[in-house]
């Protein structure tokens, strides 16, 4: 089965067949930067972590472009209510968006430009158009540039609507001097107290559509192949991104694969409406890995909405994987990844990267392992064990990884020394048929939330979770 990706561009699942034989470009659409980030931006991380690692796998060597937005109309809102330089806004938010990230197992991209470094790009974009007859400035001589929309006639494909359903752009001031009330900022003039740049239609900032087809091109060329974000950006943000690098002669993005929206209640979860879950208040519910799971399970572009219950039926149902791997490396000593997955696994994936059938596999593969340790199969445990760390690493769940297996490491080592002497009493005290003390030791443990399993091998100890 080959890959193939739903291209909204298209309208249908198409076979991926990159530009270059062997290589593939990504590019996301990353964080604004205005304010920390909640689970609902790190779904659309972690969902395009598992494209980029499946592609890996698949054989490409994979090029990823996650850009940062550090200015526009919101950054500059929040710094003026706070009376901090935009600059401020945009370092901390940054380094809290790459946290979360991190936290959560996503790979580093390739490369992740800032807006504010590529102003060069962009004035040689804005000149490449207003020479073809696709933007102007405006006449009044206030530094902005606007896109002519009339001027490309396929403006309205990726979004599916037609020039006349579209509404006024609504990225610039109401007064301004645009020729079309449609028509886009590429570059906005300067305003007092606002950062600014050169150009030679004036000073000002950049449109936001602007930076991410400059970035996009500088890094991964005039066209590549995948661009990938969330459902809302499809209009305006990618409609206008397309109609701008198109209108100047670039290919631009050969698919486009679009990220579903994570709902509370069944709205979507946005700061303004004040339900957002930021990311060390959701790693204090569930551990870092268990919340990857719980974002990563379901189809890239379908809705999830949020809710408790569901985070932890997702936490219960990571640790019914770690649990088996727990004890096969017990019973077997280590067990390697296997060098490929199996067939049914890779198949999900190559189908639109069918994360929930894939994951079926992998629970399929822990009840048979865990048939296998009771019957005392090892090699057949250790042949499941080993597959299913390489499905895993490609999920970015594998919990005997560096990534996770550290994450705990030190209190792990604390704590065990403290529970091997409890089990030591414990021990003692069934052996001299004290079996009221070995109860109550075990139930003491269990208060502190120890839990104590019995098996062939003697007690084994976890942290009970949830």
């Amino acid at each position: 089965m080959s890959l193939r990706f739903y291209d909204t561009s298209a309208r249908q699942v198409r076979e991926f067949v990159p530009l270059r034989e062997g290589s593939a470009s990504l590019y996301l659409c990353g964080a604004t930067v205005q304010a920390p980030p909640h689970i609902g931006h790190i779904r659309s991380g972690v969902n395009f972590d598992i494209l980029r690692r499946w592609l890996s796998h698949s054989g490409y060597d994979v090029t990823f472009c996650r850009n940062v937005t550090d200015i526009d109309d919101k950054i500059i809102r929040v710094a003026a209510s706070e009376g901090v330089p935009w600059w401020q806004v945009t370092e901390r938010n940054q380094r809290a968006f790459t946290r979360a990230y991190e936290t959560l197992g996503c790979l580093p991209p390739t490369v992740e430009p800032r807006a504010t470094g590529h102003v060069p790009e962009m004035i040689d974009l804005m000149r490449r158009l207003i020479d073809d007859g696709h933007a102007y400035a405006s006449d009044d001589g206030c530094g902005d540039v606007y896109f002519d929309v009339r001027s490309y006639p396929s403006y309205g494909e990726l979004s599916n609507q037609r020039l006349d359903q579209v509404m006024e752009s609504s990225d610039s001031d109401p007064d301004r001097d645009k020729r079309d009330p449609r028509d886009f900022a590429l570059w906005k003039g300067a305003k007092p107290g606002e950062p600014s740049w050169d150009t030679p239609w004036g000073r000002g900032r950049p449109g936001w559509h602007l930076e991410c087809s400059a970035m996009a091109t500088k890094y991964l060329g005039p066209s590549f192949d995948i661009h990938g974000g969330g459902l809302d950006l499809i209009f305006p943000h990618h409609e206008n991104e397309l109609a701008q690098s198109r209108a100047a002669g670039d290919g631009f993005a050969q698919y486009w694969l679009h990220n579903g929206m994570l709902s509370v209640g069944g709205e979507k979860m946005s700061k303004s409406l004040g339900n957002s879950l930021l990311i060390p208040q959701m790693v204090q519910k569930v551990r870092p890995v268990e919340l990857r799971y719980y974002l990563g399970q379901a189809h890239y572009r379908s809705t999830i909405d949020y809710s408790d219950a569901a985070l932890r039926e997702a936490a219960a149902a990571y640790q019914r994987i770690e649990g088996f791997l727990t004890r096969a490396v017990e019973v077997l000593g280590e067990v390697a990844p296997a060098d490929r997955v199996p067939d049914g696994f890779a198949s999900a994936l190559d189908d639109d990267l069918g994360v929930s059938q894939a994951l079926a596999v992998v629970h399929g593969h822990v009840r048979e392992g865990n048939t296998a340790l009771a019957s005392g199969g090892k090699e057949q445990a250790a042949d499941i064990a080993g597959e299913l760390r390489a499905m895993l690493a490609i999920l970015g769940l594998d919990p005997l990884s560096e990534q996770w297996s550290s994450a705990d490491q030190g209190l792990g080592e604390v704590v065990d020394a403290l529970v091997a002497v409890a089990l030591e009493q414990r021990k003692a005290a069934r052996a001299r048929k004290d079996y009221a003390a070995a109860d109550a030791i075990r139930d003491q443990l269990a208060e502190a939330g120890i839990v104590v399993e019995d098996t062939p091998q003697g007690p084994r100890w976890d942290l009970r979770r949830g």
